[in-house]
């Protein structure tokens, strides 16, 4: 089995390497993107593997399935950069559901902590010898609302961590798991509730068409003075642009954000010798209460493991058994269950 491998970082390699060599999986890596000038670097390979920020519309899916690329392994959750409707019947399209969900909830809540605390900015100020506490007051989290939306692996290990805080979780998810509420600590509302109560509000939901712009001018006119907004799921589910007017405005008191809706073209490269032509990522970044990080939350040794276990044998699932748990099937525009194997029937 030969995969051409894109969007490829020297992280990814020692794992990927380890458990295709295992499997008999043969990785081509390539650095480019995956994108509609790069699909012809797929020619003569059994499948391609591609990251978040790939591209995989409908004309890259047709010069896949030209070539006779018959899988489209995703090495991540995600699949909103996918074409769905359009590879059904061409491409087996395979994700990594969960790998390390403490990976992401813990760079969650660090991203929190250095932002109330000042961390951030009291690093600088010693890196020059400067140890004043002017400007540095934090608060407690302590008896703070957080409010989390999307309550999937990651979401719940992100609550169990605010309750370790002594802080109060209002969740909210179209699909709510019933057994974390405990009547007092967590529970269960509408986002309604969630906008108006939060201290803190933080994203743990996928990207579709009804969660685009969850967090827009509108819900950010509903939430309390100084509301904190954590984002580490995905860019789109937040209006950038309604943010950035918000910090304006001292509606919201701080952000940190891990994703950012137009960051395909931006992170995971080093960007520092070039003019920074995105407006909003810009202003958004000289705001001195707001953190943005280059999609890392994931980047943990045991979530790149996991993430190349699953995808290989996500791989192997398919070419010798011809169907595959993680697979991900779109008919009529409605998800299906592909344990069948039928999703090429």
């Amino acid at each position: 089995m030969k995969i051409a491998f894109f969007d490829t970082k020297p992280y990814d390699k020692p794992s990927f390497d380890k458990y295709g060599e295992q499997h008999g999986v043969e990785f081509k890596y390539f650095e480019t993107k995956l994108n509609e000038d790069t699909a012809e670097l797929a020619h003569g390979f059994d499948g391609v593997c591609a990251f978040v920020n790939d591209t995989v519309n409908a004309e890259v899916i047709d010069k896949l399935h030209e070539l006779g690329v018959k899988v489209l392994a995703l090495r991540c959750a995600g699949f909103n950069n996918v074409d769905m409707k359009h590879a059904y019947g061409k491409l087996h399209v395979l994700r990594v559901p969960a790998y390390s969900p403490y990976a992401v909830a813990e760079h969650t809540i660090a991203l929190l902590l250095t932002s109330i605390r000042r961390i951030h900015k009291a690093y600088i100020r010693s890196k020059d010898f400067n140890f004043s506490l002017s400007g540095l007051t934090g608060f407690d989290l302590h008896g703070k609302t957080v409010g989390v939306i999307g309550t999937g692996r990651i979401g719940r290990v992100f609550i169990d961590i605010c309750k370790g805080f002594g802080m109060k979780v209002l969740a909210y998810d179209k699909f709510p798991a019933k057994e974390i509420e405990d009547g007092d600590r967590v529970r269960y509302v509408e986002l309604d509730e969630i906008f108006e109560k939060s201290d803190v509000i933080s994203l743990h939901c996928p990207l579709t068409d009804e969660t685009h712009h969850l967090i827009d001018a509108n819900a950010l006119e509903r939430c309390k003075k100084g509301v904190i907004i954590l984002n580490t799921s995905r860019g789109a589910l937040v209006d950038a642009e309604a943010l950035l007017a918000a910090i304006k405005s001292r509606k919201v008191g701080a952000a940190c954000l891990d994703v950012y809706e137009e960051e395909s073209d931006l992170f995971f490269e080093d960007n520092s010798g070039h003019i920074m032509e995105d407006d909003t990522l810009a202003r958004l970044i000289s705001m001195p209460n707001v953190i943005v990080t280059s999609h890392q939350a994931f980047l943990t040794e045991e979530a790149l493991s996991n993430i190349a276990e699953t995808t290989v044998q996500n791989i192997v699932d398919i070419f010798e058994r011809g169907q595959c748990p993680n697979e991900l099937c779109y008919r009529a525009g409605n998800t299906e269950d592909c344990k069948s194997g039928k999703c090429f029937g």
